[in-house]
């Protein structure tokens, strides 16, 4: 069962959770983009065995959330603290897939008091990341929906307004994921853009954006998961991202893309167990 519920900023906005409950130890669902914040079912089972408690939240602008335009990856660390200080939670560990592998790392760097450990799976890269040529290897619809974003909101606003899905940015291997087990991430897209392009605007210019932080200040250990055939965040992300953090442990899967990875989810959380 997830209880969900929302936790009042005092300034007018809120912010929607959903908690699995129990007392063990807790890790914090960082969703992709564009989803909501609902935590990962398929990954239920073994957090079930491992005794661990599923946390996460809709991104502003998502789901139950309030939006704010214009924040950027670092405000996450705020938004958790928030959430974890009204649940009574001290420390947790982070779990991010896609474009909450950034969001992930932005807990990890900025608060290293509270965060155990950090799973990021099939994270982008900075866009300002030396030596990383951030395009090369990116599906067609997503280096045009970020080049958009790089040009500024209202170039991202015109983007979107036309945007269709395209299959291409998914393998072979990502839609045998996604009609199985994996095919969850539906669930979770469909409310995400029900209202509108709004959270998905906004996270795609904080993508592009200075983050707010640089991935070496992550202190605690990290475990990166991506697949060599990511069309989404291109592998030399990962492998860049690896590079960075001195205390990242790399997982590559040649066969594997952008959702299939996903499916590696069984023993990174066995990973985090033994850390938190």
């Amino acid at each position: 069962m997830v209880n969900e519920s929302d936790v009042d900023l005092a300034d007018g906005t809120a912010l929607h959770t959903y908690d699995t409950g129990g007392s063990g130890p807790v890790v914090f669902w960082h969703h992709g983009t564009p989803n909501i914040g609902a935590p990962p079912v398929p990954l239920f089972p073994a957090a079930e065995r491992l005794g661990l408690r599923w946390v996460s939240y809709d991104r502003p602008g998502y789901g139950g959330s309030s939006r704010r335009p214009g924040r950027d990856v670092a405000s996450v660390a705020s938004d958790v603290e928030k959430i974890a200080d009204a649940l009574g939670i001290e420390r947790f560990a982070v779990f991010g897939h896609s474009g909450g592998g950034p969001h992930a790392f932005a807990c990890a760097a900025l608060l290293p008091e509270r965060v155990s450990a950090m799973v990021g799976v099939a994270s982008m890269a900075p866009y300002d990341a030396d030596g990383l040529d951030w395009f090369a290897g990116m599906g067609a619809a997503g280096v045009d929906s970020l080049t958009a974003a790089l040009a500024g909101r209202e170039a991202k606003e015109e983007y979107e307004a036309s945007a269709g899905y395209d299959a291409e940015m998914f393998t072979a291997s990502d839609h045998a994921a996604l009609s199985g087990d994996w095919k969850w991430i539906l669930e979770v897209v469909g409310p995400a853009i029900e209202g509108g392009p709004d959270g998905l605007i906004d996270d795609d210019l904080a993508y592009v954006a200075l983050w707010g932080f640089h991935p070496s200040d992550v202190k605690a250990p990290v475990l990166l998961l991506h697949g060599g055939e990511d069309r989404i965040a291109p592998f030399a992300h990962g492998e860049w991202l690896a590079r960075q953090c001195a205390t990242a442990e790399s997982r590559t899967f040649p066969e594997d893309g952008h959702i299939s990875v996903l499916r590696r989810g069984e023993a990174a959380l066995e990973w985090l167990s033994d850390r938190s």
